[in-house]
């Protein structure tokens, strides 16, 4: 099963990611002279061997050099955010940046003592241990077979956190979801609705009541945000073709009640029984689709990474090495690229659709990688 959406991270002096252009040929650089300079300026961060003294903080030794003078330069330029950076790379002369980078760059790989590239739990593995506790109700594929309980499978999964929230803090009432998972953190249950949204959903049975015909009309407004005949393409917004229609009409009213939503407490409260009815009617005889996603596998995941980042193939490019990284850094990097908070526009569309959940498992598979 797939997700379809994916990319990633890595560093220099406090955030990575793939450069958008080739990198132009290098004038030669004076490694002594750059030795110099990081002994002065940057071993209190990044250490004298180069590597990061506290977490966050990044390893440089043996990374790229044209990475690092690229990103060097960045700071300089403002495309990154961090003012003691800033402030040292608007101290450099061109020829300083480059005899640094060339520095690190020559130094040998830190040995990661946690690196065993070991097998690697991925989140989807992780919510599939988790949805045990759903099975009950839900089903084992998050299919459920119970009339008024919805099918996950296939649902948008920034949508299902947020529901499970919203039982958890009571703005919905179900005192069976309230209790379950309430220990859970975010990262967990967005493991959970990773592996949910990689089922293959089913249509459920003909509806009781209602009528589809009739219930077409009124979905005109419903299709601006849950989409063409209730197939979602938006992670936070729920897919409502094949839904169980009993469970269509309590959701619906309920808005006219205990749930929170402005814009579906205004559409609701001009729809009388009968229209929920049919509306519900209609959205339950469509064809379910899966949930856009991610590669369910973790090292799927590095492996499209690994076409800019890999250590060998990719020797001549200005895209960092990954393999062995601060995992906190690494953490930290991706969520700057997916969050638009740092220049790329290749690495922010890649990792925009990415939890919190698939980016932790990512910089951890990563950062338990030997270094090269």
């Amino acid at each position: 099963m797939k997700f379809s959406i994916l990319g990633v991270i890595a560093l220099s002096l406090t955030l990575i990611g793939c450069s958008d252009k080739p990198a132009p040929s290098a004038p030669v650089a004076d490694v002594a002279a750059g030795k110099i300079i990081a002994e002065r300026d940057c071993k209190t961060c990044h250490g004298v061997d180069g590597k990061g003294v506290a977490p966050a903080i990044p390893n440089l030794a043996a990374q790229r050099a044209q990475y690092l003078f690229n990103s060097l330069m960045e700071y300089k330029n403002g495309q990154r955010s961090h003012a003691a950076l800033k402030n040292l790379a608007t101290s450099m002369s061109e020829a300083d940046m480059r005899n640094v980078a060339a520095h690190f760059a020559s130094l040998p790989p830190i040995a990661n003592q946690a690196a065993t590239d070991v097998k690697h739990s991925s989140p989807y593995e992780q919510g599939k241990a988790a949805a045990a506790a759903c099975a009950k109700c839900h089903g084992e594929d998050g299919n459920a077979t119970i009339p008024g309980t919805p099918s996950l499978a296939g649902q948008q999964p920034h949508y299902l956190v947020a529901a499970i929230q919203e039982y958890h803090q009571g703005e919905r009432a179900k005192d069976a979801m309230r209790s379950s998972l309430r220990e859970s953190d975010k990262l967990e249950l967005e493991s959970l609705a990773l592996y949910f949204a990689a089922q293959t959903p089913v249509k459920r049975g003909a509806p009781a009541v209602g009528d589809p015909v009739a219930g077409e009309p009124g979905t005109a407004m419903c299709g601006g945000c849950h989409g063409a005949r209730g197939v979602s393409v938006d992670a936070a917004t729920p897919g409502l073709a094949g839904q169980d229609a009993e469970y269509l009409v309590k959701a619906t009213k309920a808005y006219k009640t205990t749930r929170k939503n402005w814009g579906m407490q205004r559409y609701v409260a001009g729809l009388s029984d009968k229209d929920i009815e049919n509306i519900s009617a209609y959205y339950a005889t469509q064809t379910p689709r899966a949930a856009d996603q991610v590669s369910t596998s973790t090292q799927e995941l590095a492996a499209k990474c690994d076409r800019c980042h890999d250590q060998e193939a990719t020797a001549t490019m200005a895209a960092p090495k990954m393999k062995g990284q601060d995992k906190d850094y690494l953490v930290m990097a991706l969520r700057a690229y997916r969050d638009d908070k740092r220049e790329s526009s290749t690495m922010h569309r890649m990792s925009f659709p990415y939890s919190n959940a698939i980016i932790e498992s990512l910089a951890s598979w990563y950062a338990s990688q030997p270094a090269k």
